[in-house]
């Protein structure tokens, strides 16, 4: 009976697809596609209306591609799949008869009483409040799969019987495969439309190589061809587990919701893995597809989206981040709109790449900026460095220090091991930075430690470091001084104060240049040059088994020994000249000098702190003094006994067994009252003081009326 009722078989089918072909060579008209179609239809399957649908990918949504009314009334007007309007598409689950797309034939006979058909159905609701009573509606196959579905209608009840149902089958195998290309060329045409459009893109993203700047421009661009409500792009972080916002926008933001997206875990979205691997995703429907328990997901669905595509951001076969749109009405995005989408990404990109060369080139220059103005420091610094600790800055004419200085002079470019002999105050730590300021590890650290000013128990460690766990309050691990100084040089001060053990660990550091921290097992490399000093005599010490002959050998490979400072002949008054003016400076007392008795009693005293006592004994005299010259009772200097002391003049020559200090300021002014035959303007000059600080000890003394 489906032969008969298709005319002549064969020729009725050439006659459908006629009038199908006469239709692609006119502007394609989903409203008027089926004109030239439906009378030819209507011999073998009589309708008032013929609607072909189209499932979109999924199956989840649908779309009309061509409509034919007998009475011009459109049912689908603006739902058509050539719209390319997202807001066009139907919701299968929205229809009733939504198993046709499965594959399964259905015939009509009661539109309005039909059981499958539910008032509620807003399709068959329509139809039915158009006054279509029947109807039959078959799947549209190409292939082995099914693409939508044709669906003849009347408004005569029971119009329909088994043979057209059959025969509309046939007609839907026939057409299936025509609709497909002609669908597929369609959408051929608008994916390259869209493409073309996004050319536009280029001079939204030429403006600035920030990508926050023209975020706005670029959002404008892309709508046209993209439709959103939210955009937005964020990169990765350097470990790929955070997404870091770049830009946003949102037409529509909920109250309270900030600007820019918090930095959020990539853990904290559900397709947050998927995007980092490279996949594109769709999300038709978020609260259905979403999990609520992770926060990011949970603030998309609070904040109403609905369908959402994100596409990876990646350069060099790496993913940087990603471009997300965002609207507010479900199943929006399909994969023709990914395709644009990626294409957007592409171009986003290559602009983040501009922005982060850029970024990268002003961190260079900024970088090379810091060096050239770090190599500037390094050099005034090793200037400074000379200047402050170079041979020439050291103060004395002596021959014993000179011979003394030109050693160190010789010793220093070498990486040989120096000791340093002297009693204590003789400048051996000055000496030895002077070595390591003219040595080839200048640049690098100077680091000196006291061997005597801390605890046996505690040297070794401070030497050496420790690792964590080493020793009870150990929580952490600990470099020690040995590797603090690295590429520079250790100055060891009362090396002769060591224990035998740390002197045994000293021992192989120095033989084996390494060592291991304490309680640690790795062995370091030992890049330092060791200088020692002590006031002690290490030769008897070494002979008389208090120190360790073999490491005695090692430290003395270079001695230098600095000669104290009653040896240094005029020496004291240069170095006390000297402390005049740098400690007068910095006590705002900068116009002071040293009377002629005060020079007198500095090389009159023995100095056994030597060059420690002569600074103390200037600062002492600074704090006394109110102005002008020095006095000698101002330097706080015991007596010195008559046999030690060079003769200087009267002034400095107190009687002998006289051991007060106060004794020996009342005696120099006595003496000074005596000389000036009572004038007490000429005593003050004598004693380098003003008449207000001759008046001063005067009182103090009671020898006002002298």
């Amino acid at each position: 009976m489906g032969t008969t009722m298709l005319g002549s078989g064969h020729d009725g089918l050439v006659a459908l697809i006629q009038a199908l072909g006469r239709s692609i060579g006119e502007r394609f008209d989903p409203a008027r596609f089926l004109d030239r179609f439906s009378p030819e239809l209507a011999r073998t399957v009589p309708h008032e209306r013929l609607v072909i649908a189209l499932l979109d990918e999924g199956g989840r949504t649908f779309t009309i591609f061509a409509e034919y009314a007998a009475d011009g009334t459109r049912l689908y007007e603006g739902r058509y799949t050539t719209d390319f309007d997202p807001a066009a598409r139907l919701v299968v689950a929205d229809w009733a008869i939504r198993d046709v797309f499965t594959g399964q034939a259905l015939r009509l006979d009661d539109i309005p009483a039909d059981p499958r058909l539910p008032a509620a159905s807003p399709v068959e609701r329509h139809l039915a409040a158009m006054g279509f009573r029947s109807g039959v509606i078959v799947p549209l196959r190409s292939g082995d799969r099914t693409i939508g579905c044709l669906s003849a209608t009347s408004r005569t009840p029971r119009a329909y019987q088994e043979a057209h149902l059959e025969a509309a089958v046939r007609v839907a195998e026939l057409i299936g495969p025509f609709i497909e290309h002609m669908v597929l060329f369609q959408r051929e045409r608008r994916r390259r439309q869209r493409l073309r459009a996004l050319s536009g893109m280029a001079s939204a993203l030429g403006a600035s190589l920030n990508v926050r700047d023209v975020f706005a421009r670029l959002a404008e661009a892309v709508r046209p061809v993209l439709d959103f409500d939210v955009i937005g792009v964020a990169l990765l972080s350097a470990s790929g587990r955070e997404v870091l916002p770049l830009a946003e926008i949102d037409d529509a933001p909920p109250p309270g919701v900030p600007p820019t997206p918090p930095t959020r875990s990539l853990d904290d979205f559900s397709m947050g893995a998927r995007v980092a691997a490279g996949e594109t995703v769709i999300i038709h429907d978020a609260p259905s597809e979403l999990d609520p328990s992770l926060p990011a997901d949970r603030e998309i669905i609070e904040a109403g989206g609905r369908a959402s595509l994100i596409v990876p951001l990646e350069s060099g076969g790496e993913v940087k981040g990603g471009i997300y749109f965002g609207k507010r009405r479900p199943n929006w995005y399909d994969r023709s709109d990914a395709e644009i989408a990626q294409g957007i990404a592409s171009q986003v990109m290559l602009m983040v790449q501009h922005q982060q060369l850029a970024e990268d080139q002003r961190r260079i220059a900024l970088a090379e900026g810091r060096a050239r103005r770090l190599e500037q420091r390094i050099e005034t610094l090793r200037s400074e460095l000379h200047e402050r600790y170079g041979f020439d800055r050291i103060i004395g004419r002596s021959p014993a220090l000179r011979a003394a200085l030109e050693r160190a002079e010789k010793v220093a470019p070498t990486e040989t091991t120096v000791l340093i002999t002297g009693e204590s105050g003789t400048g051996k730590e000055l000496v030895a930075r002077a070595i390591h300021a003219a040595s080839a590890r200048a640049d690098g650290p100077f680091l000196a430690i006291n061997c005597a000013a801390i605890p046996e128990t505690l040297l070794e460690s401070e030497l050496f470091g420790y690792e964590r766990g080493a020793f009870t309050g150990a929580d952490r691990q600990k470099a020690g001084r040995f590797e603090q100084a690295a590429g520079g040089t250790l100055f060891l001060d009362e090396v002769g104060e060591l224990s035998g053990p740390v002197q045994a660990a000293l021992l192989r550091v120095i033989q084996e240049r390494e060592f291991q921290r304490v309680g640690g097992s790795a062995t370091i490399r030992a890049d330092v040059r060791l200088i020692t000093a002590t006031n002690r005599d290490l030769e008897r010490a070494a002979a008389e088994g208090r120190f360790r002959q073999d490491l005695y050998y090692r430290l003395n490979v270079f001695p230098i020994h600095l000669p104290p400072l009653r040896e240094r002949g005029t020496d004291v008054l240069l170095l006390a000249a000297h402390f005049v003016r740098s400690l007068g400076v910095r006590m705002g007392k900068g116009d002071v000098g040293l009377s002629e008795e005060a020079r007198a009693a500095l090389l009159a005293h023995r100095w056994p702190g030597n060059i420690r006592e002569l600074s103390n004994a200037v600062e002492r005299a600074l704090i006394l003094n109110d102005g002008g010259l020095i006095a000698a009772g101002e330097l706080g200097l015991a007596a010195p006994r008559a046999e030690a002391a060079p003769a200087a003049g009267p002034a400095a020559q107190p009687a002998a067994g006289v051991t007060s200090l106060a004794d020996v300021e009342r005696r120099l002014v006595e003496d000074a009252l005596r000389r000036a035959g009572g004038n007490r303007s000429e005593a003050a000059r004598l004693l380098g003081l003003t008449r207000s600080q001759l008046y001063t000890r005067l009182k103090r003394f009671g020898l006002e009326e002298c």
